[in-house]
């Protein structure tokens, strides 16, 4: 068997929905391929060794600007990883109509054998490697964090960058991901979660979709399977319990649980920061493999870890009706056609997950306005309101119940209008995606209809834009 490639299964599924457009062989050609790859080596004083690290940061499009892109830290880390990684980015920002390009970066290291103070030391190199090369810069590319980093990690890079190009009144734009104080947004740690939730939640309510599935509208009373208890994965699981889901089975790498009755999530994750490990959770039972979650019987599964965890072996016992790809790449291109078999519908992640890069481009709009969300409006909504309310008891001689009142009168904190334009985002995503597919009884998948809406939008650009020279 050969070697699988992530980058391979992206072109596969780019081939697959690119007969269904139709653009020029040419233009077709150059949405696939990478159009910057850049692959450095840099030295790195850890003790009184020198290391050598391998890094890369690579630009898939430049059919917008800036490109967007998370950096990790992880011992995985490859060219083909990245390369994917960038392409799905591309894909992603179109499909949810953010007017960036796709981009990725990587560092080959386990994070965990580092000091923080070393782990500084590597990302800001690396940030200077970038900047050398004119691969980072509020309106050229923007990373921010993926598997590994975090806020700590963008602190440190729009430190360096800013210190390296002083000045520059929107240098706070150069990366994403960034701790509030220092020009981050609300909302954007639990984005990419809250993104998977709203774009099931609108798939759910659709009932045509529902009802070719065999399963009753909304997400209320369905059980859910969530694999990893990462920021996406929690997330995910603790907006589908508020929603009033069933959470019977949590999946982790270390082993997984059930409980048919549902598992409160909060408890879970303390339990696991107490004893390190998901197991033996009070009320619960362990499975005999973390990988059997998987096939656990339910409506809705979310594989919220890393790549390829369903493929061609374990796809025919996935019971799950609705997969929702909270990670990148969860499925191989045997699984979706196995799923796609046995009637499943498989929601795909280029646009599932696309919560964090969207409100990723909230907080850079945020950077180059200088100015926070809601800080103009909010008291003039707060005043109007109480206006209104007033002059409705005045009116009518009654008075409205308290807690109608505050709901009323609240003018939007910055994390209100971040959450109302993520779910604006996710809703009119997948509506465009199903409208695409039912235009075309011949799209075999969800992920088919994403590639096309995707593909459409960046040959658009090509097309109004031209070919330069």
């Amino acid at each position: 068997m050969s070697e699988y490639s992530f980058f391979g299964a992206v072109e596969k599924s780019f081939d697959k929905a690119a007969k269904f457009t139709k653009w020029d062989p040419g233009i077709l050609e150059q949405i696939k391929q990478c159009n910057a790859v850049y692959r450095m080596h840099f030295p790195v004083k850890i003790g009184d060794k020198i290391e050598v690290v391998k890094a890369y940061r690579v630009q898939h499009s430049h059919h917008k600007l800036p490109c967007k892109g998370g950096i990790r830290f992880a011992m995985s880390v490859n060219l083909d990883e990245v390369m994917a990684l960038a392409a799905l980015m591309t894909y992603k920002c179109a499909i949810v109509n953010v007017p960036f390009a796709g981009a990725k970066g990587g560092i080959t290291i386990d994070p965990k054998k580092y000091t923080p103070y070393e782990l500084e030391k590597i990302t800001r190199r690396y940030t200077s490697e970038l900047i050398k090369k004119n691969f980072i810069g509020p309106g050229i590319d923007v990373p921010a964090p993926d598997y590994g980093t975090g806020e700590r990690e963008m602190a440190w890079i729009v430190d360096t960058y800013q210190s390296m190009r002083p000045g520059e009144i929107d240098a706070l734009g150069c990366v994403t991901g960034k701790p509030v104080t220092q020009g981050g947004v609300r909302g954007r740690r639990e984005a990419t979660g809250l993104g998977v939730f709203y774009g099931l939640r609108e798939v759910c309510n659709m009932k045509d979709v529902m009802e070719k599935l065999g399963m009753t509208t909304g997400v209320a009373g369905k059980k859910v399977v969530v694999q990893g208890l990462g920021n996406v994965g929690y997330h995910s699981a603790k907006f589908f319990q508020e929603a009033g889901s069933k959470v019977v089975a949590l999946a982790e790498f270390e082993g997984a649980i059930y409980n048919n009755d549902g598992l409160d999530i909060d408890a879970v994750f303390e339990h696991r920061k107490k004893t390190g490990s998901i197991l033996n959770f009070p009320g619960a039972t362990n499975f005999a493999k973390n990988t059997d979650a998987l096939e656990f019987e339910c409506d809705i599964l979310i594989p919220a870890a890393l790549e390829n965890v369903i493929n061609g072996e374990n796809a025919p016992r996935v019971k799950a009706k609705v997969i929702g790809e909270a990670a990148n790449g969860p499925l191989t291109p045997e699984a979706d056609e196995i799923l796609a078999k046995k009637g499943a519908l498989v929601v795909p992640d280029m646009y599932l997950n696309a919560g964090g890069v969207t409100v990723s481009y909230f907080e850079w709009l945020k950077n180059l306005s200088h100015v926070r969300y809601g800080r103009m409006e909010k008291r003039f909504t707060e005043n109007l309101n109480s206006h209104i309310i007033g002059q409705i008891e005045g009116l009518t001689g009654k008075k409205v119940a308290e807690n109608e009142k505050e709901f009323i009168m609240h003018g939007p904190e910055e994390v209100d209008l971040v959450r109302s334009g993520l779910e604006e985002t996710m809703i009119t995503a997948t509506r465009e995606i199903m409208d695409a597919w039912k235009s075309n009884p011949e799209i075999p998948d969800m992920r088919t209809a994403a590639y096309v809406v995707a593909i459409n939008k960046v040959g658009t650009s090509y097309a109004e834009l031209g070919i330069f020279p």
